[in-house]
């Protein structure tokens, strides 16, 4: 999990348009921000867009802010609704209305998933840049709906209650989308791992000949 920056910005200095506190600002959470859109979008270049255009929205919308929220929280709001439209730009509207779900508390509609024990891989498995890009693609490949979720709660740390507030949704709502994607992930990259664990055993009969 990323540590979280300690929210020490002034407000009232930035709702005053202090340069030096605009400069924290951009400086404290651009890392943060470009890395959520790199997530959702997986295009550096439009990465970089949606980071410029979240500092300009959020210094014109500064004087209508009333705190509510961090300022962490309303900044990846605006990131996140900023990589969505993105998103949609790509592909007709059609396209957007893909695997959506219905967020019942119950959790009704979940799929029905064959999913395999990966706890015989080696810890170093999941360290490996085949691995992460693997892991990437498959974040990139889940709905808009469970992909913002998942890159704020468990890619970002933001909790359960700090996602809901960025994504205007119910925790309840949170905890579902979650879940869901974490099934989803799990399911993609079962192949995956399949596979390397049959290497890994194959590799060990050989060594043992």
């Amino acid at each position: 999990m990323i540590e979280k920056p300690v929210e020490d910005l002034s407000l009232e200095a930035l709702k005053a348009g202090d340069p030096q506190a605009l400069t924290q600002m951009v400086e404290q959470y651009s890392d943060r921000i470009y890395r959520v859109a790199l997530r959702m979008l997986n295009d550096q270049a439009e990465a970089e867009d949606v980071l410029q255009e979240t500092f300009i929205k959020a210094m014109r919308s500064l004087p209508n802010f009333e705190g509510r929220s961090t300022i962490a929280t309303w900044l990846y709001r605006i990131a996140v609704n900023e990589a969505l439209m993105t998103i949609r730009k790509r592909k007709p509207v059609v396209a957007v209305i893909e695997d959506e779900y219905n967020d019942d508390e119950d959790g009704g509609g979940m799929p029905n998933l064959q999913i395999l024990d990966w706890c015989c891989l080696p810890e170093q498995e999941f360290e490996t840049n085949e691995t992460r890009a693997t892991l990437n693609r498959a974040i990139s490949n889940l709905p808009e709906s469970l992909r913002t979720v998942f890159v704020l709660r468990d890619v970002e740390g933001l909790s359960i209650r700090e996602t809901a507030e960025a994504l205007d949704l119910t925790e309840t709502n949170v905890k579902t989308r979650l879940l869901r994607a974490r099934l989803k992930l799990r399911e993609e990259l079962t192949q995956f791992f399949g596979e390397r664990m049959l290497e890994i055993k194959d590799d060990g009969k050989t060594t043992a000949l």
